[in-house]
This record gives C-alpha cells, sequence and structure tokens, in this order.
C-alpha cells in the first residue's frame, strides 16, 4: 500500500498529560489555539473515536536526499536535495513534493477499507497530521520508534523523515509491543544546531522561536526579530533532522513516486520573489496541492519578503 512501517498501538491515556499541560500553561504553542481545544483528546487517545480499542499507525519515508547545508551532503554529493544550486531559500522536505495529506490520505482509506474486509463490521477512522491523535507517542507504542530530544519520531532503520498516519479501529488486533528505551543517548547535535535556540530543554520546544512554526503556524506580520530568525527559509525548517546521526547513518532517498519533488517548488526555492508577485489564481494553480497552502499566498508572500530581507553584515 507504500508504507514503510506498520504496527499497531494500543490507546491508553497518555503518559505524558502532565508534560502537555505544563507546556500548554508556558505558552509554548502560541497561536495554535487549537492545540488547546484538542488538550483533552490527545491525553486520552480513546476518546477520539468512540468504541476504538487500537491505532494502525504507519511510517512513510519522504527523504529527498542530504541538501546543500547537510551534514550528509559531503558523504552524498551528486543526489538532488531541497536547495538546489542556485536556490536563494531553503525548503522543508516535506514540502517538496504534492500535499502529503492527500497522499497518505487515500492510502489509509486502502488500509481502512483492508481492515474492515479482514473483520467485518469494524468502525475505522484515519487520520494524517490532523484532528487530536498524539500520532508520535502512538507510533512509540506500535513499536515503530523512539520520540528523540529534538521531538520527531525517530526509526532505528530509516530515522526521522517520515510521515506518521494512523487508523484508529475497534477491529481485534493484536498490538505490538511498545518500542523500549531512548537511543539518543547523551547526544544533542539537534539541541546545539536549532538556529534560533528553540528548544528549551531535551524534548521541550518552544514554537514560538521555531522556524517551521513562524513560516507554516504563525499568522500575520513577523516582527523585527521574527523575520531575522527566519533566515533563508522560505517554509519550515529541517536543521534537527539535517544533524541527527540516526538519519546521517540511516535516511535513504524516497523512490516513492506519489512523493516526486515538485517544480513549482523547486522554483519558489530559486527565486522567491516569484511569491511577492503571484495572485490568488495563479498560487492556488501552482501550490494549491502542495503544503504551501496551510500558510496560503498571504503567509507564503510574508516569507519571502523575510528570506529576501537585506541582512545586517
Amino acid at each position: 500500500m507504500g508504507f514503510d512501517a506498520v504496527g499497531i498501538a494500543t490507546l491508553e491515556k497518555s503518559a505524558h498529560a502532565a508534560e502537555l499541560d505544563r507546556w500548554l500553561a508556558a505558552g509554548y504553542a502560541g497561536t495554535m489555539s487549537y492545540l488547546h481545544r484538542q488538550a483533552a483528546k490527545r491525553k486520552d487517545p480513546a476518546r477520539i473515536m468512540p468504541g476504538a480499542t487500537v491505532a494502525v499507525v504507519t511510517l512513510t519515508n519522504y527523504f529527498h536526499g542530504p541538501t546543500s547545508s547537510s551534514p550528509l551532503a559531503a558523504k552524498q554529493r551528486g543526489r538532488q536535495g531541497v536547495r538546489p544550486r542556485g536556490s536563494r531559500a531553503r525548503i522543508a522536505q516535506y514540502a517538496w513534493s504534492s500535499d502529503y495529506h492527500a497522499v497518505l490520505g487515500r492510502r489509509l482509506e486502502r488500509l481502512a477499507a483492508t481492515i474492515r474486509d479482514l473483520a467485518p463490521g469494524a468502525a475505522t477512522r484515519g487520520y494524517v497530521d490532523a484532528g487530536p491523535v498524539p500520532e508520535r507517542e502512538l507510533a512509540q507504542r506500535a513499536g515503530l520508534g523512539w520520540i528523540g530530544k529534538n521531538m520527531m519520531l525517530i526509526d532505528p532503520g530509516r530515522g526521522s523523515f517520515t510521515f506518521i498516519g494512523v487508523v484508529l479501529t475497534d477491529a481485534a488486533l493484536a498490538p505490538d509491543l511498545p518500542f523500549g528505551g531512548d537511543r539518543c543517548g547523551t547526544c544533542r547535535r539537534c539541541l546545539d544546531a536549532c538556529p534560533t535556540q528553540a528548544f528549551v530543554a531535551p524534548g521541550e520546544l518552544d514554537a514560538r522561536r521555531c522556524i517551521s512554526y513562524l513560516t507554516i503556524e504563525r499568522r500575520g506580520a513577523f516582527t523585527a526579530t521574527e523575520q531575522v530568525q527566519v533566515g533563508d527559509w522560505l517554509f519550515g525548517c529541517d536543521v534537527c533532522q539535517d544533524v541527527c546521526p540516526w538519519n546521517e547513518k540511516f535516511a535513504v532517498p524516497t523512490e516513492d513516486p506519489e512523493l516526486a519533488s515538485r517544480p513549482s517548488v523547486t522554483a519558489a526555492a530559486a527565486d522567491p520573489a516569484e511569491l511577492l508577485a503571484v495572485d490568488d489564481a495563479a498560487f492556488a494553480a501552482r501550490y494549491g496541492d502542495t503544503p504551501f497552502a496551510r500558510p496560503g499566498r498571504a503567509g507564503m508572500r510574508r516569507n519571502a519578503a523575510a528570506v529576501l530581507a537585506p541582512r545586517a553584515p
């Protein structure tokens, strides 16, 4: 069905409920008010779908190869990354292709249909980075990896450049054993490499200082400080993944045709100024089925202006 890994997780209450409450109370969610509204279900995932007993959790590799600034690049010269030669901006790898919500959504529906075939009468509900689903915790429960210091799920055989898709169901499926242990050890490359020092502590991110939050979730104009923090990132940020030893050793470029690179995204990286002139119709035609649709035309114009802004010497 196109998934690279799958596991089955139980739906007991979260072991990180108190941590989530403290994180929200500290204001680290920024303007993402939906995280406050979803908190009760994130802490008790059995409440998301009435009657659900397990989650079938999938991983899909979206790695496209090392970027020009990545430690991986020195080892894998010649492979195309997400910052082509001559480009002026960087784009997070997950946005290099078509919108993953649509791609994985179709695959999860096929998976859900198979579950219903195997267990007649079973109910299913699929989620791709939407709703109150605590995907990374469920993936860890399903035996697929551990949550690293940068809050990313790390698959020991693939690294962290993976999409997580979930199908909740009441089918009588035997759960897998949770992934045991934390294999980050004393490494703190991700924490130290963050351009904006957004990690308050290992496993604790202040989203308000995260470039991914600023360029995707942040609404409205940037402050002067935020504009500088964005640097040359047009959309998202991969620095904490680029420096991870698990990605350096195990990340392999995807050969998935539905996740192939998009020329329109390459063009935006090469010349962000194009986004300043594009109108609503042209934006929808070029980027309506890519992750750029999340911040929309206004957000991407803001991001492009920040990337193109003069920098102090």
